[in-house]
């Protein structure tokens, strides 16, 4: 496996995310945050760490989930439930999430979706009860298409 990279403009350069931050750039949070910033799902805490490991055999499960834990609390991660007995993890590299999540409860996909129905409702809220909302979560579960299909067979 590659190391992540970081180079691709459209990206969020993790360094910079740190920074901004005011975290100290060291590589465990670097290649953390890379590893999140690349995956092309919702990654647990274990499949991170995993990872991690590709590059920094030396590195710790402890470590992971301290770090995670920082990142969660600066912002820089949103920890997702799937109502499983673990959690997922994505960038936000904004610091906002703006994104929502449909979650099968049968083959475990996460299909992310945007909804100005659900920003227009935050900032009603806000307004009406004068409430300065600090994250919104909308996580929908069911069936997708593929296993409700093999259900109906």
């Amino acid at each position: 496996m590659n190391p992540p990279q970081n180079g691709n403009a459209e990206e969020p350069n993790v360094s910079r995310l740190l920074r901004r931050a005011e975290l100290r750039v060291t590589p465990q949070r670097v290649l953390l945050l890379e590893i999140i910033r690349d995956s092309d799902g919702h990654l647990d805490a274990d499949e991170i760490y995993r990872q991690a490991r590709d590059h920094h055999p030396r590195i710790s499960l402890s470590t992971v989930y301290r770090t995670l834990s920082l990142l969660k609390e600066m912002g820089l991660v949103r920890e997702l439930d799937f109502d499983e007995d673990h959690r997922h993890y994505e960038l936000c590299d904004s610091g906002e999430c703006k994104h929502y999540h449909l979650y099968c409860l049968e083959c475990g996909a996460v299909i992310e979706f945007e909804s100005p129905l659900v920003n227009e409702l935050t900032e009603q809220l806000a307004r009406e009860y004068d409430f300065e909302i600090a994250d919104c979560r909308v996580a929908v579960s069911g069936l997708c298409p593929r296993c409700r299909e093999e259900h109906h067979d």
